[in-house]
């Protein structure tokens, strides 16, 4: 119950109506029994520096970033982890003793969890479907993973070409390719694993039919294959869908939302025993009809 002691957490972003952020940390929060409340705050670009600021005042524990701030927030930040500079994006921001937040970036984290044991991927291959914010954390993740080829998809040159040098490491490398490039198909049929990044498929984007790069493209995948989507409403998208239904072995981002925010949780409690379990079953309730 909400007591004159309660701590406000809670998630900066516009729009944020829709998050499952604060159902699971709330669940998470009474499971520790901790007297703080996480809460949705809607906030536009233009007002994210006041809003800041005034979060900071008030003594907020914690907060997310999500959609669209996660670049522009990083320039806010009295300071920022090695990993967030480096990505250009916050999605979590820690306050400090001397004022102002600490900026880091725990999606690298969250996408990880679900890929298992890093020593599987070793030498393997990788195709990133999308150049964009959510992009950043996956190619962070896959360069840390020991792959020989990681390959990013995009549908606009200089996008891809931007995006590409600003996160290009020399022991694991990135390669572009447009989606119109005629290696496509090679290059998405030779993947060890497949993420989709984008929107498409996403019940709040339009189409739940659509499939990232059309349907013909599946065809005659690595049989061992493991498709990843970062979308998870609908639950299963239609590509993840195909995809079981054709033995491969898939995973959605509800697992990447839930290792993310659990964490953020683990940085501003600074505590261990975060109840991943509690956050994964209240998102998943959350998510049925």
């Amino acid at each position: 119950m909400i007591n004159g002691r309660t701590a406000l957490v809670g998630l900066l972003g516009d729009p944020v109506r829709h998050s499952l952020s604060p159902v699971m940390h709330n669940a998470a929060l009474a499971a520790m029994e901790c007297d703080w409340s996480y809460l949705p705050l809607p906030c536009v670009s233009r007002d994210l520096p006041v809003v800041l600021q005034g979060l900071r005042a008030i003594g907020c524990r914690g907060l997310n970033v999500t959609i669209p701030h996660k670049q522009h927030v990083a320039a806010l930040c009295s300071d920022l982890t090695p990993l967030a500079q480096r990505l250009g994006a916050v999605n979590t921001l820690i306050p400090q003793s001397a004022g102002g937040w600490l900026g880091t970036n725990t999606d690298v984290e969250g996408f990880l969890a679900p890929l298992g044991q890093r020593e599987q991927w070793k030498g393997k291959q990788a195709v990133v479907i999308g150049c964009g914010g959510s992009a950043r954390a996956v190619v962070a993740g896959l360069q840390s993973l020991g792959l020989t080829a990681i390959t990013v998809i995009g549908r606009r040159a200089e996008a891809l070409k931007g995006f590409i040098e600003t996160l290009q490491q020399e022991d694991a490398p990135l390669t572009p390719c447009l989606n119109s490039n005629a290696e496509l198909t090679m290059v998405v049929q030779n993947a060890d694993v497949l993420i989709n990044t984008t929107p498409v498929g996403m019940a709040q984007h339009g189409d739940t039919d659509a499939i990232p790069l059309g349907q013909e493209i599946w065809t005659d995948l690595n049989p061992k294959a493991v498709l990843y989507d970062l979308v998870y409403t609908p639950r299963p998208t239609a590509w993840l869908r195909w995809g079981q239904d054709h033995g491969y072995r898939c995973i959605d981002g509800l697992e990447m939302l839930v290792q993310q925010g659990a964490a953020s949780l683990r940085l501003w409690s600074e505590r261990n025993d975060v109840p991943v379990d509690a956050m994964r079953s209240a998102a998943e309730t959350a998510l049925k009809p």
